[in-house]
């Protein structure tokens, strides 16, 4: 170590390797001033480290950053050498040229640090994500929930009039493709990283939670402000999404420990599903592998629990300011199954609430903080319907994610001081190619599909008023189809028995058409052009779309990488370099 330091102190930083790998951040990362990251050099070969040094604009690195990295001579399970500085920050914005040398061979990159404005422009953000919402669950959703004739729209979904602002690239670092782990990551750290990974880097080491960090929203406005920070989403509130928001790891399955980390962090309000990662191991149901009681944890910091609809509204009038709503102990089920269908789990859960009833709640409790507040709602299901192609559902559960926007709006008048964005993190394969009328003659269901002229316009109604088809089977339907997809049985028709299941695994592990289907009148064989491996539909790499009104917003515009959208995001807050 004396070694290290006196080659540190005659030279430079750290930060290179035989054939210097990899520097975190990556290439172009762009970092706001004064929040902490994660220095990492990862070699390719054992070094020395009097042969390492690692300059920032020509300085060493621990002039610049304060501090000098560790050198780790062999990483765990790694035949080869790195270096690591936690909790790095650069005060000063400007352009950064990090140079990482091991012997004759060099690494380069360069970090654009920025800083943000003294006077925000916003008091409050709402950030709703619709998970995979593509322009066809939009088109759909219109389509249901408003009807059409003679080629125009009889009304309008509420995010119809939020102007598109921009398109947002959704790939990863290591692939085009994408999930909604590092998509969401990307959106709420302002770094793009690898599949399933949440604020970090995703580095070489097997340990998932050792990779660098980079500082997320929620940490943000926790270290330099008193605003809150709302969650409200109908999938379990430990999953990628709303984990994206607090959390760091490389593997976005570790459920259990971002229910630890969410207490870390402790937004005022969570809201949605997942309790079976909260209850210690003891406790039927429990996921954990300990007896750490976050349902104990979370009353003793002051949070009103809430586990349905009665508990939530009794929450909501306690004015504790801080509530924990666990409605299910997986993700919720859908708004068709839930008010509708009554299919799903819902006899078991009957009394789960609806994303406008938790978004309500969210904006009624955050907004009596003073300083403002951060309030993420996900529309979670929307992906969850269309991997498995179950579109009736997707576009119900896009229709319940459109009505809580409606509240946010209204919430907007009496508070102008809000920017609200709505956006998706990916999109899927999805497209409305006509109808489907069952009134054609015959008895195979795909002559009835039509398309052209011969599609007509679905003949769904609303007569009640609430936003919501009446039914979903009706004659003339919508018919909606995804480009990508395992072997399964199309049946063109609504899924009224529950959830739809298109593959399910034979003896080889391999995913086959569930043969479940294969007897409904009219079904239709369809051969996969995914590998056997995918049980579902995956994600499309299309660009996403992204909206925004309000103070701010006008920092969204042409394309942007999903990382870019944090920098609007702490530029319109204001959010300062350091702590007030």
């Amino acid at each position: 170590m004396r070694r290290l330091l006196a080659a540190l102190a005659a030279t430079t930083c750290l930060i290179a390797a035989a054939d210097a790998a990899t520097v975190y951040p990556l290439d172009r990362a762009t970092i706001l001033a004064g929040s902490p990251f994660d220095l990492k050099v990862e070699f390719d070969a054992v070094v020395q480290p009097a042969d390492v040094t690692v300059t920032i604009n020509g300085e060493p690195a621990e002039k610049v950053l304060g501090k000098a990295p560790e050198f780790v001579e062999k990483e765990k399970g790694v035949d080869a050498s790195a270096v690591l500085l936690r909790a790095a920050s650069i005060a000063t914005p400007g352009t950064y040229k990090v140079e990482a040398k091991a012997g004759n061979e060099t690494k380069t990159v360069t970090w654009e640090v920025y800083g943000t404005p003294a006077t925000p422009k916003a008091k409050n953000v709402i950030f709703f994500l619709g998970d995979g919402l593509s322009v066809a669950h939009r088109t759909g959703a219109r389509l249901m929930s408003k009807g059409m004739h003679e080629g125009k729209a009889d009304g309008r979904l509420n995010m119809d009039s939020i102007p598109p602002a921009a398109f947002i690239g959704t790939s990863a670092t290591n692939a085009i493709a994408t999930d909604s782990a590092n998509t969401m990551s990307a959106y709420m750290t302002g770094h793009k990283t690898a599949v399933n990974a949440i604020g970090v880097y995703a580095d070489r080491t097997k340990d998932v939670f050792d990779d660098p960090r980079v500082e997320n929203i929620a940490e943000a406005l926790r270290r330099t402000g008193k605003k809150s920070i709302g969650l409200v989403v109908t999938s379990e509130v430990e999953d990628a999404t709303p984990a994206a928001v607090i959390g760091h790891t490389r593997a976005r399955a570790e459920k259990a420990a971002m229910v630890d980390q969410l207490f870390e962090v402790k937004p005022e309000i969570i809201l949605g599903g997942g309790s079976a990662y909260f209850l210690p191991k003891a406790t039927p149901g429990s996921k954990r592998k300990d007896e750490k009681d976050y349902i104990a944890l979370f009353r003793e910091a002051g949070y009103s629990l809430a586990t349905d609809k009665a508990e939530l509204a009794t929450a909501a009038g306690s004015n504790s300011g801080k509530i924990l709503g666990l409605f299910h102990t997986g993700n919720l089920d859908t708004e068709l199954d839930r008010d509708f269908l009554k299919k799903g789990t819902v006899s078991k859960f009957p009394n789960q609430p609806g994303l406008v009833e938790m978004t309500k709640v969210a904006l009624d409790q955050l907004s009596k903080n003073p300083e403002g507040f951060f309030l993420m709602v996900e529309g979670s299901s929307v992906d969850k319907m269309s991997h498995p192609m179950d579109w009736d559902r997707a576009l119900v559960e896009t229709i319940e994610f459109d009505k809580a926007i409606g509240l946010a709006q209204e919430f907007v008048k009496t508070h102008p001081d809000t920017l609200i964005v709505v956006t998706g993190d990916h999109t899927h394969g999805v497209s409305v190619i006509g109808t489907i009328d069952d009134d054609k003659p015959g008895t195979e269901m795909r002559e009835k599909v039509g398309v052209y002229a011969d599609a007509g316009f679905p003949n769904y109604e609303d007569k009640n008023g609430d936003g919501y088809p009446d039914r979903i089977d009706v004659s003339r339907r919508l018919a909606i189809f995804s480009g990508n997809f395992p072997d399964y049985y199309e049946t063109f028709r609504p899924k009224m028995d529950g959830p739809f299941e298109p593959a399910v695994q034979n003896e080889k592990k391999e995913y086959v058409a569930n043969e479940r289907y294969k007897d409904v009148p009219g079904a239709v064989l369809r051969i996969g052009n995914i590998p056997r491996s995918s049980d579902t539909a995956v994600h499309a790499v299309d660009d996403v779309v992204l909206q925004a009104v309000g103070p701010g917003a006008d920092g969204f515009k042409g394309y942007m990488e999903q990382s870019d959208v944090y920098r609007v995001l702490v530029e319109a807050l204001a959010v300062p370099t350091a702590k007030k």
